[in-house]
């Protein structure tokens, strides 16, 4: 992965995020040590088979509320 210093970043911003934009992956260094990574985000989209949509099919009528980790956890497992 390419190392690009926080001077260089400093002096040439536009440059290297136009290297992200493209897909490229970076890790900023600063004082030659690697201090953070510069990645494209990736928009993810949901697909319809996702057991997020078949919530309703487990609900309780009159069920109390769970929260978001009970949510993943029976949805995702996780």
């Amino acid at each position: 992965m390419e190392r690009v210093s926080l001077l260089e970043f400093r002096h040439n911003a536009e440059k290297v995020i136009h290297k992200v934009q493209r897909g490229q992956r970076l890790v900023l260094t600063y004082r030659g040590k690697p201090v953070l990574r510069l990645e494209p985000i990736v928009p993810r989209s949901v697909r319809s088979d996702d057991p997020f949509y078949s919530l309703p099919d487990v609900a309780v009528p009159g069920g109390r509320a769970l929260s978001n980790e009970e949510i993943d956890e029976i949805v995702y497992g996780q």
